[in-house]
């Protein structure tokens, strides 16, 4: 999992949502989404528009670094706070077209249109020293992070038509099948990956490949329900991609022993789609069926959702598994480790620095993302080939804010009401919003900001309240044509009419 931090400081005074944007919406929503704006508005620098990666609770002391990832964030924020009346059009503008101006102008790698990984906020340098340790650091340019900045470029252009002609320059060059691999092998035996990233200069003591004049990282993106698969959508919806790709993902890893050292053994069924055999695996978690990510957490399962209606265009699969996900992640927090809360994505630790959140039953890895401080581990055994472990005994959970928020298109009541509790027990809450994690044991709150984090709460929000402003932006005809039917012809493994009651609203 790649570093995250969080932005710099440049406070906006911050007009009242309008009446129009926020009539039919619980006014705590709305609220959420302008103190969230405070804080994306403080880690803007007001030089570059460039976001910093992270800032202190207060909104004082912005990170001196910043990645592909936070400044998509920003724009993207940018857009829903216009569209909810919290910012002017002209201030939405205005801050968008210098970010965009200031990308134009960075260091990035001209033959696949790829940025670097870690940026200087200030003056827009490639970052080679880490602030934070004075670790060397050989510049990396990641097929995920470079993911989420063209979904905001797509955004731009389909929200802000004045200015799709500087962000298609900046778009138009980025090349995802750079990253694409036909040669790659799965687990499951099928060809065709998306690459980790690559370096321009030779990479020291790290596992690299050698081709087209960089050094490819010797892993490559082979599960589905994962972050990554918003640069499949992208190369595949530019034509630059294969549709083959997106089936050449594992929905699980294979159902026998030579892989019961994942976290359980999945059931299923194998299919073909565009020639390519799927095996349609799934887990099942305290009765609940599911595809589950690598980790177990939310960002991973929810936040492309923000920008490809995934449930809509396929019904029938993530149609189906997003609802699953997002009440397992509840009957986790509230039934299984009775924490009172619930959702878990990384994040902050609230003891300082950043780690990853999860419910680890709910992850392919088996030392998957805990959603504990004790780490806490979750072990269902693999049938005969592997027997099950004790049962957990979970301690100070961490709940994640931005991980509920993700869940509004599927469980809006229990959002609205988790997110009151966490506010009204908890020091939960500051000048931006809510904090990045709370240990609800023993009331511990990570007392800062991280723009990623931030801006999912924003585009969650934007959705929500903006008549889904991300998605109609995102979406173009020619994306639809090519990504569209994708989805629709996959069918999950997991009940057409699952029961969920813990989807239920909340009064």
């Amino acid at each position: 999992m790649r570093r995250l931090l969080v932005p710099l400081v440049a406070l906006a005074l911050i007009v009242s949502a309008s009446p129009a944007a926020s009539a039919a919406a619980p006014p705590t929503l709305t609220q959420y989404a302008r103190d969230t704006w405070r804080s994306m508005a403080a880690m803007a620098d007001p030089g570059t528009g460039l976001v910093a990666d992270n800032i202190q609770g207060d909104l004082s002391r912005p990170s001196t670094y910043t990645s592909p990832t936070n400044i998509g964030g920003y724009m993207w924020s940018a857009v829903v706070a216009r569209d909810l009346g919290i910012i002017s059009k002209a201030e939405a503008r205005r801050r968008v077209a210098q970010t965009l101006d200031t990308l134009a102008g960075l260091r990035h790698h001209t033959p696949s249109g790829m940025y670097y990984n870690w940026y200087d906020p200030r003056d827009g340098s490639v970052i080679t020293v880490f602030p934070d340790d004075g670790s060397l650091v050989t510049p990396f340019l990641s097929s995920v992070d470079n993911g989420w900045l063209a979904a905001a470029l797509r955004v731009v252009e389909g929200a802000m038509p004045e200015l799709r002609a500087k962000a298609d320059r900046i778009l138009a060059p980025m090349n995802f099948g750079f990253y694409f691999n036909p040669s790659a092998v799965s687990p499951i035996g099928t060809r065709g990956l998306i690459r980790g990233g690559f370096w321009d200069t030779a990479p020291p003591n790290t596992c690299s490949v050698p081709q087209n004049g960089v050094w490819f990282t010797c892993n490559h993106y082979d599960i589905t329900v994962t972050e990554p698969r918003i640069a499949t959508y992208l190369g595949i919806g530019a034509g630059q991609i294969p549709q083959t790709a997106y089936f050449d993902t594992m929905r699980t890893l294979p159902d026998n022993c030579d892989y019961s050292w994942q976290e359980m053994q999945p059931h299923g069924f194998t299919t073909t789609h565009l020639g390519r055999s799927v095996y349609e695996g799934s887990y099942r978690y305290q009765g609940i069926t599911f595809v589950p990510s690598w980790g177990g957490d939310m960002f991973e399962a929810l936040m492309p959702d923000l920008f490809v209606p995934e449930a809509k265009w396929g019904p029938r699969s993530w149609g189906r598994n997003h609802p699953a996900t997002v009440a397992a992640q509840i009957e986790h927090g509230l039934n299984d480790a009775k924490y009172g809360y619930w959702g878990f994505s990384p994040a902050s630790k609230p003891s300082g620095g950043y780690d990853v959140w999860g419910v680890d039953a709910m992850g392919m890895d088996t030392n998957g993302y805990p959603s504990d401080v004790q780490g806490s581990r979750y072990d269902a055994g693999f049938g005969d080939c592997r027997p099950a472990g004790p049962a957990p005994t979970y301690g100070d959970g961490v709940v994640t804010p931005h991980a509920a928020f993700l869940a509004l298109p599927y469980a809006k009541g229990p959002v609205v009401a988790n997110l009151a509790k966490l506010r009204r027990n908890f020091a939960a809450y500051g000048p931006g919003g809510f904090y990045d994690a709370i240990a609800v044991g023993s009331g511990t709150v990570a007392k800062r900001y991280l723009a990623l984090d931030q801006a999912m709460i924003m585009g969650a929000l934007g959705n929500e309240l903006a008549n889904d402003v991300l998605r109609r932006s995102f979406v173009t005809p020619r994306f639809e044509r090519a990504v569209r039917p994708l989805l629709a012809q996959e069918t999950f493994n997991i009940p057409a009419q699952q029961n969920l009651p813990q989807l239920r609203e909340v009064r």
